[in-house]
């Protein structure tokens, strides 16, 4: 199964074509804290690629909580990783904070935020900052070529409203489409 057949199948619930690729995979972890993080939760993990650099830096004891809504995808990647620092639950990253039951100390995202109706993406950023720890750490990507676009400047608004620092990492170019991490911080 890939994300291209997925997508094809199921265009509303597979936000991407193509999977990222490991070099976006290391961007979206690095400087998040996962080393050190107990609890992290992934939203949209679709075929992994995301979760696997996550279990690298999680340490023995820490859990990934990973959620996705497409119910193929998720049962894909229950299926094929035996990991038991990962529980994968299908289900709405907006309903986060229920599925998890606790703070999360990061929030790593492949969801695709400009495709979302303004009301759902602001209901999933309340979700994501209502789950994160004080100082919890948060990591999302875009697109380069879709940065300009309103959805997009949108997001990157909502970013900053409601976190207390925001980065953009250097593009990543290796990726399909080249692609770069936003990074933000919640206020302590």
């Amino acid at each position: 199964m890939s994300i291209t057949a997925e997508f094809f199948r199921r265009p509303l619930m597979t936000g991407a074509i193509t999977a990222s690729s490991r070099r976006l995979a290391y961007a979206m972890t690095e400087g998040v804290g996962l080393e050190k993080a107990r609890l992290v939760v992934e939203l949209g993990p679709g075929t992994g690629v995301f979760t696997d650099a996550i279990l690298a830096r999680l340490a023995p004891g820490a859990r990934l909580v990973a959620i996705e809504l497409n119910p193929a995808l998720a049962a894909r990647l229950a299926a094929t990783r035996r990991d038991a620092r990962l529980t994968v639950i299908q289900g709405s990253a907006a309903e986060l904070a229920a599925a998890v039951g606790e703070p999360a100390d990061a929030v790593v995202s492949g969801l695709p935020w400009t495709v979302m109706s303004q009301t759902q993406r602001a209901h999933t950023l309340d979700a994501v900052t209502e789950v994160l720890t004080p100082g919890g750490r948060f990591s999302t990507f875009a697109y380069l070529h879709a940065a300009w676009t309103p959805p997009a400047r949108h997001f990157t608004t909502e970013l900053s409203r409601r976190f207390d620092r925001v980065e953009r990492s250097a593009v990543v170019w290796q990726n399909l489409p080249p692609a770069f991490v936003h990074r933000a911080t919640r206020k302590p």
